[in-house]
């Protein structure tokens, strides 16, 4: 899982610092920007569950990594480092309590089959992070990115507050606004048109049993299973075991009481 995360972060880098399509102080500020608001996330969302929960865990270290790296992206080249902190600050709070309080509360969301809380990490953070760029987008790093003559229209709403043009960074806002609405829209119904066509070929979800009995009724063996755990099914796919052997009683009891006897 840590390294999963890790290659993930390295790539969001690229992801991110990419963006200009050069090589630019723009790039170089958007992959710093990334990499600060992803360690405050992560750190925030740890210290909130060292709070609330007793202590840290590597699950909520990625989660909160997954949502400043999500929140950061739109806003990677045209805010300040200062900036970058606030968002990640709140990348790492506010998607946290999406999760932890309002998932256990709203009963909409507890009827939503989102093993991975995909629309925490992702819509809650993605949202987020479109709001903040249209209350943190510097005009002078704007026109570094977006290489316009009209540089000065794309203003955030506090520095549309700082510069007497508080129209424009409420007019950069609503345009914010205006995006993430189309996106949500644009995925739900692309989405469930997916979701209509797959559902002719393979079910979208298992049944209640199958979901209750897990990966081993599935597929015949048990995911991450150490010391042969996963043979006690008797699968014979990727098994050093041929057809006509026996796996033996100490190998799978071996699984189950997490201790091997050696001879």
């Amino acid at each position: 899982m840590l390294a999963g995360a890790g290659l993930l972060w390295m790539g969001w880098t690229g992801f991110n610092g990419g963006d200009p399509y050069t090589v630019s102080v723009d790039a170089s500020l958007a992959v710093l920007n990334t990499h600060v608001c992803t360690a405050t996330s992560l750190l925030v969302w740890l210290l909130l569950d060292i709070i609330f929960f007793g202590k840290p865990s590597v699950i909520g270290a990625i989660q909160g990594m997954i949502t400043g790296l999500v929140c950061i992206t739109p806003a990677a080249g045209v805010v300040q480092g200062w900036a970058a902190i606030i968002m990640g600050m709140l990348s790492g709070s506010i998607p946290w309590y999406t999760m932890m309080v309002l998932h256990k509360k709203i009963s909409f969301l507890k009827h939503v089959d989102d093993t991975m809380a995909i629309f925490h990490t992702h819509a809650i953070a993605g949202s987020l992070g479109g709001i903040l760029t249209g209350i943190f987008a510097e005009p002078k790093l704007c026109r570094i990115f977006y290489l316009v003559p009209e540089w000065e229209h794309y203003i955030g709403l506090l520095n549309g507050f700082h510069n007497n043009r508080a129209g424009a960074g409420f007019k950069q806002l609503g345009v914010q606004l205006l995006g993430i609405l189309f996106v949500v829209f644009t995925n739900v119904i692309m989405t469930s048109i997916i979701c209509v066509v797959i559902k002719f070929v393979v079910p979208l979800r298992l049944s209640e049993e199958q979901l209750s009995t897990g990966d081993d009724a599935i597929h015949g063996e048990e995911a991450y299973a150490l010391w042969g755990d996963g043979e006690k099914y008797q699968s014979r796919h990727n098994s050093f075991y041929t057809a006509d052997q026996e796996i033996p009683q100490s190998t799978k009891s071996a699984g189950a009481g997490g201790q091997v006897e050696m001879a």
